[in-house]
């Protein structure tokens, strides 16, 4: 079917993707992607449209020319803002709302005249879970502003008593007010921006500028993840993963030529998450910084379980996907049935008729990937038309944090907004300190990081979470500040999120038993790793055991997680690390086991075999045999009986259970404690034969049965 696509048509009349698609809906036509093809016959209804729309913009923009009185050429734009407004007194107005960068739930609530609770439903269907106190970041702001119609203004903390002074002053100059300052919004800044920022010119201009996208990998445990990255950037690191699974999120740039301009190199920067089920966390917020995911999916395998876990990430997130089947060189490779799994998850592959773009390659030979750069830059120019303000106040998110020996805190970031610059104070999470160094993902020292550009930074006061928002302060107590009241907010949150143990509870607990408890200690090379290794066993649900953590953190095994884990009794994992020597000679005297791991798997493994040992034991009754009660002899001395007896099947063995039953009743119950074949003591006596038998407590009767069994102790797993 011979067709056009929606961005190539953009660019043939200098529209934006988003644009076209606009067109398209007023047109009637279905809402599409702009990487979806139309037919001939509605391109050509676009191009009219288009054009009918120039020539009314031509007559109306003669119109006021000859007349300054005549409003009528200027009222037209009017009409689409009010149109896109919602039901927030904030959109109504149409007044700016100037938002803090760093600002909680319930105050942009309050802020933009919008419900707290409605914030979190619409919060909740983004796939976020925020409380009133939780802190936004100014992406989740923008993105919430927007759906509510309501023009926000991002003020950080840095230049919020610089913005003062200015605010007066566009009135005072252009006599007009806001319609002026929405019309050219980047001229009216550039004066003042020099006279604010003296101290540190911008050698950029203001206002948003395009930026390289940012690409996840994502999908299954070794479906070529990591070798398909490796491949793009020509380096090999598979093989220093151990059992070659990444461990850690990693972040790239590359430089790959324009498919749409030759000669002209565009950069890309890609974000490798780890594919094991361990570390979803992780691979969630890589999903939350992404703007096109690339879902890698094996073409001897299909989809798999990550793959269907990756899936949901990426729509949650609402980011463009592109689906590379990897593996074609491989025998037994079946793309087209990864393309008809896909569809069964409402993943809808563009060969199929659906907006997915798909490609089939293989990282190990090198095959395919041109078609898939291409696919990216198609995507980025055509779908999302990724921008950032270089100039803007720097923010970003921590991509990987972990102790250095040599250097202290390593964490890797990724510039949002802004350029950090060396010697920034800088907030992570609940973490400050001054940038003492810089340093790319090729191991080159920098001395700034622009929009989409990973950077490794040292300085940090502690090791922030992978995950964490990351903004350059005004100073270092500003920075110390935030980083205190961050910290003094999640207290509070975890203060209000403790559990009360009701009267119900205890009775349950009365009931079932105390339940039993492995005491763990947790160390880790980064803190990604740590925080997904206790996520993942935090998950482990069962009655009647489950796991605490003592403590957990980054860095090597030391003499104070040592008498920490004597005084609580727990064992120590120690994952990527090694324990210090002395820790080494204490765990020795004080009998503490400290357990080192290399692959996540026998980490998890061993945990729950622990965790099982703790668990009470199960037995399972195995019948040995029968005997009948033939004739009974008394023992003077002891006054006992013994039982003469016939087996009728199975055999009896000295040492067994038990149990006898007269006329089809329960009589007794115990161990044979003799067992005699004629006058000679027997371990065990088999079907046919006679034999005595002497059981404590227990008067026998001719035609008694002794049922003789044991009992089998049941290994219990999680």
């Amino acid at each position: 079917m011979s067709g056009v696509r929606i961005y190539d048509l953009a660019k043939e009349l200098k529209l934006t993707s988003n644009e076209l698609l606009d067109v398209l809906k007023e047109l009637g036509e279905p809402t599409k992607t702009a990487s979806s093809t139309i037919n001939d016959s509605a391109a050509e209804g676009v191009r009219k449209r288009v054009a009918d729309r120039a020539n009314g913009a031509t007559n109306g923009a003669s119109a006021p020319s000859s007349s300054n009185g005549n409003g009528n050429g200027a009222a037209k734009p009017a009409p689409a803002p009010a149109a896109s407004a919602s039901e927030s007194p904030a959109a109504n107005s149409g007044k700016v709302v100037d938002i803090p960068s760093v600002v909680s739930l319930k105050d942009f609530a309050d802020l933009i005249s919008i419900p707290a609770p409605t914030i979190q439903k619409k919060l909740m269907g983004l796939g976020v879970l925020a409380s009133l106190n939780q802190k936004l970041s100014p992406e989740v702001v923008t993105r919430l502003a927007k759906s509510y119609g309501v023009p926000v203004n991002i003020v950080s903390p840095q230049s919020a008593p610089a913005a003062a002074p200015q605010a007066p002053a566009a009135p005072a100059t252009t006599g007009v007010a806001a319609p002026q300052a929405d019309a050219a919004p980047a001229a009216p800044p550039a004066a003042p921006k020099v006279a604010v920022v003296a101290a540190k010119p911008r050698q950029k201009p203001a206002g948003p500028v395009s930026r390289p996208p940012v690409v996840t990998i994502m999908g299954h445990v070794d479906h070529g993840k990591t070798t398909l990255l490796d491949a793009i950037r020509k380096a090999r690191v598979v093989d220093t993963e151990h059992g070659g699974i990444t461990q850690h999120i990693g972040a790239y740039q590359v430089s790959v030529e324009d498919p749409t301009n030759a000669g002209t190199m565009r950069k890309i920067t890609f974000l490798d998450t780890p594919g094991h089920e361990a570390f979803s966390a992780m691979r969630a917020r890589g999903a939350q910084v992404t703007d096109i995911a690339v879902l890698v999916v094996a073409a001897d395998d299909g989809i798999m379980p990550q793959t269907i876990e990756a899936i949901n990430h990426i729509k949650a997130a609402g980011v463009p996907m592109i689906v590379a089947v990897n593996k074609i060189d491989k025998d037994g490779a079946n793309p087209t049935r990864v393309l008809t799994q896909l569809t069964e998850y409402d993943v809808m592959p563009e060969a199929y008729g659906g907006d997915v773009q798909t490609v089939e390659l293989s990282a190990k030979e090198g095959l395919g990937l041109d078609d898939l750069l291409e696919k990216i830059i198609l995507v980025t120019d055509a779908e999302i038309e990724p921008k950032a303000d270089p100039s803007a106040p720097a923010t970003g998110w921590v991509i990987e944090a972990e102790i250095d020996k040599g250097r202290g805190v390593v964490t890797t970031i990724l510039v949002d907004q802004g350029t950090v610059k060396m010697g920034d104070s800088v907030v992570a999470g609940t973490t400050f300190g001054r940038i003492k160094a810089m340093v790319d993902d090729m191991g080159q020292r920098v001395k700034d990081a622009p929009p989409a550009f990973p950077v490794v930074i040292l300085g940090l006061n502690g090791v922030p979470n992978a995950g964490d928002r990351f903004e350059v302060a005004k100073n270092e107590k500003a920075a110390r500040q935030i980083a205190e009241e961050r910290a003094s907010d999640i207290k509070e949150d975890q203060m209000g999120s403790r559990r009360v143990m009701t009267l119900e509870d205890m009775q349950r607990h009365f009931k079932a038993g105390t339940t039993k408890t492995l005491n763990l200690i947790v160390k880790g090379d980064v803190q990604g790793s740590v925080e997904a290794i206790r996520q993942s066993l935090e998950k482990i649900d069962h009655p009647e055991v489950k796991v605490k953590f003592i403590s957990s953190g980054v860095g090597s095994v030391g003499d104070s997680d040592i008498q920490l884990a004597a005084a609580s009794q727990a064992l120590v994992l120690a994952f990527n690390v090694r324990p210090e020597p002395g820790a080494v000679k204490m765990a020795e005297a004080e009998h503490v086991e400290i357990r080192e791991y290399r692959i996540i798997y026998d980490l998890f493994d061993d945990v729950k075999k622990a965790m099982a040992n703790l668990l009470d034991p199960i037995y399972e009754e195995s019948a040995l045999g029968v005997a009948e009660v033939r004739a009974v002899f008394r023992l003077p001395r002891s006054g006992g009986s013994i039982a003469g007896s016939y087996i009728l099947e199975g055999k009896v063995v000295r040492n067994a259970n038990v149990r006898v039953k007269r006329g089809g009743k329960l009589v007794a119950e115990g161990k044979i404690d003799t067992l005699k074949r004629e006058k000679d003591d027997a371990r065990e006596v088999a079907q046919g034969y006679e034999c005595g038998i002497l059981v404590p407590g227990y008067d026998p009767v001719e035609g008694d049965r002794i049922e003789c069994y044991e009992l089998k102790r049941i290994e219990r797993t999680l």
